[in-house]
């Protein structure tokens, strides 16, 4: 599949030409035409390193281990998410992980005390993830994260390929279901994050995240209570219709 012959010079055309062409493939496809084919050297995963995360960070090492994965280090997580995160990253010899702190001088000037996700969680996670990741992101023209149509109502129409910023986003697992990951985290003998076996599906910072009930939405733990269901990191910053792929 060649990026020259599918990229118009609009990227959401761009996008949605190389959505209907990754319709009915699998993860793994997705992913080699993405890291091998379309943008080599080019393309980072994003990750979590949460309650799913070893199924799409095992599908790219397995494809190109040097692919950079790039974890945001918020200062709040848990610390079995951290004690998770080395011991995947030791498994699977990624060969590039990247943490991606946030700003220091911003922090100390917003939230000496560390109780802005208290007052106001917006702005708490994008002084500690929305910006951290857009610095990381700066020279990539595409990445890819895991997010799941299953995992809530505001996902359920989430697109192989959208428009992300300036670049492309991947959500090589975006039609898969509870099942599917179940199936290969056991048939690949992958460790579980510890947190899940305690009620957690949905995994982020710990002051914001608490175990789910049985028959709620996967990440109804996220924000609870609060009329938020998304960090920032997963809506476009700019209008897309204003950039092209060359930009």
């Amino acid at each position: 599949m060649s990026a020259l012959a599918l990229a118009p010079l609009d990227l959401d055309e761009y996008a949605a030409a190389l959505d209907a062409r990754l319709q009915g493939r699998s993860p793994q496809q997705i992913l080699e035409i993405a890291i091998r084919d379309l943008f080599p050297g080019q393309i980072a995963l994003v990750s979590s390193f949460g309650a799913e995360a070893a199924v799409l960070l095992h599908m790219v090492a397995g494809i190109d281990r040097s692919t950079p994965v790039l974890f945001l280090d918020t200062g709040k997580l848990f610390d079995e998410t951290l004690a998770y995160r080395d011991e995947i990253a030791a498994q699977l010899r990624l060969a590039d992980l990247r943490i991606l702190r946030p700003d220091q001088k911003v922090l100390a000037a917003n939230d000496e005390a560390g109780t802005l996700w208290f007052r106001d969680a917006d702005a708490c996670c994008r002084i500690r993830k929305v910006e951290p990741l857009e610095r990381g992101l700066k020279g990539f023209a595409a990445s890819i994260n895991g997010r799941k149509r299953f995992q809530s109502a505001t996902r359920s129409a989430i697109p192989l390929v959208e428009v992300d910023g300036a670049r492309l986003k991947f959500n090589p697992l975006a039609t898969w279901g509870p099942q599917e990951t179940a199936d290969y985290f056991r048939i690949h003998d992958l460790p579980h994050h510890p947190l899940v076996a305690k009620g957690y599906p949905s995994i982020g910072c710990a002051p914001c995240t608490q175990p789910v009930a049985a028959g709620e939405d996967a990440r109804a733990g996220r924000w609870r209570g609060q009329d938020k269901t998304e960090c920032g990191i997963h809506v476009s910053p700019l209008p897309s219709q204003t950039r092209t792929l060359d930009e």
